[in-house]
């Protein structure tokens, strides 16, 4: 009855019955490593580099570095230690401290890089007075001082933007034996008194055993001249990242936490440990490799709330400054330190380490329509022809949980889905597709195949004993696949094949929830951390060496199951067709294989606006592929809410409705017909910019930017976009500020780009407004503000169909949105949508130019083509002041005469019907 009692008040807080319940997460005074470590003061010990061990061998610098207590006169060496420090490519580099000569190999971070990094040269300038001075082949140089160690980066202008160990907070707990000793009657072993904490600690009922101790790091890392830090998500507060001192740091251990808090530093189901800063003067960033639970502490010192005391750590006392300090349970010390001179750069560096997301199939950047639950063939049919009666476009039906045989995944209830394959087929006659879900928890059953061969041949995470977990999750009695081992991990990707899953095409995607992973009756509702994972044998292996700890994987955990779960899409047609998926869990380098959303919220408008600042902080931190549930996933959004919600959510990456099994049904059709009007438009709005949005994802695939930028990375040196967040960017064209009030007439928005004379144009007006900073902009329910930039091209497609792959060859709108000097310039992207062709050069990757006398179409790869049938319908040109007398289209040697109607109350010249084929280059020419 207990453990049923644990799994009732698990569904009831799911359900939304009622609030987080903060008590079941830990504090920093709970943890104990981030107790410890927070507390920690640094004239206790130092560390020093031995100048005698320095080694320096193409990109890389190797020395000794010692722990000295500086407490007695002899200046005891405690601890030995090594330092590695390596130049990269592209003005990146990393610094790796570990113990000389562990007990055992500390864990090391394995899936969080896409490859290892690429070596720049390395050369060592100068070694006097104690401090090393080392520069990489551009300029860029680090300075080592050796007692206290300190490490500072120096960019190309000459300039310290990162300084590591300033604050002298720099902690590599080594391990150690536990020591014990026999009493008086030699009979009984007992252990010696240590530090409480040490070897084991409780939370709540459980109990961490600690088998290896203390094993924390820890490192403080500053940037001078910054005036604001970003990233580090997940968390529910700003995009620029506040002091923390006066209360919680912010904690980066993947967690599902029920109806999570607004405005908060509390762990949820993501944690990328990537930090920027950014000021008046330059740009830095880190980012700290390391899966492990993670705390990080944030110093702004131009924040009111930084008391003297802390001020006075602070070498030099530099006004403006932002210190960090990251704390992690286990691990090395494993920072990759980014000098780009501007915001664009950082994001570019760290997604060359980590990866981009690849190009996804065309369809995931359309409408999702989901619910736990769809309950049976007849409700998706329903739901399916709804969207056709209703003439609202959409591209995926989901099925949550309910859909299998009793919560068994790769199975389906064979009484409310007797014929998968023929549903999925009458939704793909369409051009739709079906997203089911598989979670990480596998019901213990008898019988259950998946069940009886982890159990058999000994796939699932092991707890402190060496023995199969069980936790409890939706299936009741669960365990947990192994991911970490890859026969484990090729078991799991064959069970996607067709054959296994009976039912599924090509057209079935999958979403991975869960994955934190989530266990109902864990600490924390995770897993313990002193389950046992995979590693790989060596020799010797025995004991403490066998295995690593769940407590050194945990932000990798879903990392490992989603790759998984890629490389069994991938397996399903012999890596043809482009896979989706969509996980809860986050980490870095998630990207590469997953779209993410954020997490159960609810329907308030509280939820609604924080979307925006978590999407930007993921989309800095490489996860452009990001969304919230539309109208909230828990509770009731009343008719405004669920419009503000659906037109705020056509403009954000990832286009998904979904909500709880406990709330009222809310599609689009059971509102008021004025609701459904407006959901309507907001939705066709979406797949009118289709392609520009694929558009944008091609070029992150190739160029690492985010595709929801916030606006200090198109605006570097305007000082007022460093801490807006209530309003983004998409590509460098579109600038979007969703209304996240409710009933408002009017809202803020700032237009940057004033010291460049930067126009935007309103999307439904064409009226140009100059930058100039904040102005006052009205709004009725059927609008939010959104701009195009002037100097920006946008490719359209007006005619709207049921779902996007219908539009496949439908005409072009080009909306020529003109700058200052009358010229403007886009790219467009066209392929398949679905395939890995592109990469075989079976696509168009095409730049569009405007200047006064002629509008240019031309291939920016000119080996690449793909035979689309598209055209160009319109072309719309936003603030011309001196309309052209006549227009000629030039195309395969062929000119044509084309039509001209001018607008002249906002500026606007449509060129009619041009016909230009999309499959070659073309010109047109005007004469004025």
């Amino acid at each position: 009855m207990k453990t049923l009692g644990l799994l009732l008040v698990a569904a009831l807080a799911l359900s939304g019955s009622y609030a987080v319940d903060k008590n079941n997460f830990k504090t920093c005074d709970q943890s104990g490593f981030c107790k410890r470590l927070r507390g920690f003061k640094p004239e206790k010990s130092q560390y020093t580099l031995n100048l005698d061990t320095v080694l320096v061998h193409g990109n890389v610098l190797s020395a000794e570095v010692n722990t000295v207590d500086t407490s007695t006169p002899q200046r005891t060496v405690l601890w030995h230690y090594a330092l590695r420090l390596s130049a990269l490519v592209d003005g990146t580099f990393r610094v790796e401290i570990d113990e000389a000569d562990p007990l055992y190999p500390r864990y090391r971070t394995q899936l969080a890089l896409k490859e290892e990094p690429k070596a720049d040269g390395l050369k060592l300038l100068s070694n006097e007075n104690g401090k090393l001075t080392l520069a990489n082949t551009q300029g860029q140089k680090v300075i080592i001082t050796a007692e206290p160690l300190l490490l500072e980066f120096v960019n190309a202008a000459g300039e310290v933007a990162v300084v590591l160990n300033d604050n002298g907070q720099l902690v590599v707990e080594p391990l150690r034996v536990k020591k014990e000793r026999i009493d008086d009657d030699e009979a009984n072993v007992v252990d010696v008194q240590e530090e409480e904490g040490t070897w084991g600690e409780n939370f709540k009922s459980h109990h961490d055993s600690k088998p290896r101790g203390n094993e924390a790091v820890s490192l403080d890392i500053s940037f001078p001249e910054a005036d604001h830090v970003y990233g580090i998500p997940e968390h529910t507060d700003k995009f620029s990242l506040h002091t923390t001192t006066s209360g919680e740091p912010y904690r980066l251990f993947n967690l599902d936490v029920f109806e999570y808090d607004l405005d908060s530093r509390m762990a949820i189901y993501g944690a990328v440990p990537v930090m920027y800063s950014h000021g008046t003067k330059r740009s830095a960033g880190v980012f700290w490799h390391n899966s492990a639970e993670t705390w990080v502490d944030v110093v702004n010192y131009a924040d009111s709330t930084v008391v003297s005391s802390l001020v006075n750590l602070v070498t030099g006392g530099q006004k403006r400054r932002v210190d960090a300090r990251f704390m992690s349970e286990s691990g090395i010390v494993d920072v990759f330190v980014f000098l780009g001179e501007k915001p664009a750069d950082l994001f570019r560096q760290y997604t060359a380490l980590t990866g981009t997301a690849p190009l996804p199939p065309k369809f995931s950047l359309a409408y999702h329509q989901c619910r736990w639950n769809y309950n049976d063939e007849d409700d998706v049919r329903g739901v399916d022809e709804n969207f056709d009666v209703h003439d609202i476009p959409a591209d995926v039906i989901w099925l949550d949980i309910e859909y299998t045989d009793r919560k068994k995944y790769f199975t389906w209830d064979h009484l409310k889905f007797p014929h998968p394959a023929e549903m999925v087929a009458n939704l793909t006659a369409k051009g739709r597709k079906l997203v089911t879900i598989i979670d990480p928890h596998i019901k213990r059953e008898a019988g259950y195949f998946l069940h009886e061969d982890a159990t058999e041949m000994g796939y699932y995470v092991k707890d402190k004993d060496g023995k199969d977990y069980e936790g409890w999750c939706w299936p009741g009695s669960s365990s947990y696949l192994d991911f970490f081992n890859p026969v484990v991990s090729k078991y799991y990707a064959e069970r996607y094949q067709y054959d296994n899953f009976p039912g599924t095409s090509k057209d079935v995607h999958i979403w991975n929830d869960m994955n934190e992973p989530s266990v109902f009756n864990g600490p924390e509702i995770t897993m313990p951390k002193d389950c046992r994972h995979y590693k790989p044998p060596q020799d010797g292996n025995d004991g403490l060496a066998a295995f690593w700890e769940h407590r050194h994987v945990h932000n990798e955990y879903g990392l490992w199951n989603i790759r998984a779960t890629h490389e069994g899409m991938l397996l399903r047609d012999n890596s043809k067709y482009r896979p989706f998926i969509l996980t809860r869990s986050t980490f870095a380098g998630t990207q590469r294989y997953a779209a993410v959303w954020t997490g159960d919220n609810a329907a308030e408008w509280g939820f609604l606006a924080v979307s925006v600042p978590m999407c930007l902080s993921l989309a800095a931190a490489g996860v452009s592929f990001c969304g919230s549930d539309v109208g909230g996933f828990f509770k009731y959004p009343e008719a405004e809410l669920m419009t503000r919600w659906y037109q705020a959510g056509a403009f954000q990456p990832f286009f998904r409705a979904h909500s709880h099994i406990e709330t009222k049904r809310r599609e689009p059709w059971l509102y008021e017909p004025a609701t459904t009007a407006l959901i309507r438009d907001a939705t066709r709005r979406r797949y009118a910019l289709i392609d520009f949005w694929y558009t944008l994802f091609y070029e992150h695939s190739i160029d690492g930017l985010p595709v929801m930028r916030p606006l200090f990375q198109e605006f570097p040196a305007e000082e007022d976009t460093y801490t807006i967040d209530d309003e983004y960017l998409l590509g460098n064209a579109l600038l979007v500020r969703p209304v996240v009030e409710p009933g408002v007439t009017s809202v803020k928005v700032y237009l940057p780009g004033a010291a460049s004379r930067t126009l935007w144009y309103d999307v439904d007006t064409y009226h140009a407004h100059h930058a100039n900073g904040y102005l006052t902009y009205d709004v009725t329910l059927a609008k939010i503000p959104v701009f195009q930039r002037g100097g920006s091209i946008v490719p359209r497609k007006e005619r709207v169909r049921r779902s996007s792959a219908l539009m496949a060859d439908d005409p072009y709108t080009l909306v020529v949105a003109l700058d200052i000097n009358g010229t403007a310039q886009g790219s467009l992207y066209i392929d398949d949508g679905e395939t890995y062709e592109y990469l075989n050069n079976k696509h168009i990757y095409a730049k569009l130019t405007f200047e006064p006398n002629a509008m240019t179409y031309s291939f920016i790869d000119e080996n690449a083509h793909y035979p689309t049938r598209s055209w160009v319908e319109r072309i719309v040109i936003a603030g011309i002041k001196s309309p052209p007398k006549t227009a000629k289209l030039t195309q395969a040697g062929k000119q044509t005469a084309l039509q001209m109607t001018l607008h002249k109350g906002n500026d606007v010249l449509v060129v009619r019907k041009p016909a230009a084929n999309m499959a070659q280059p073309w010109t047109i020419n005007f004469t004025y």
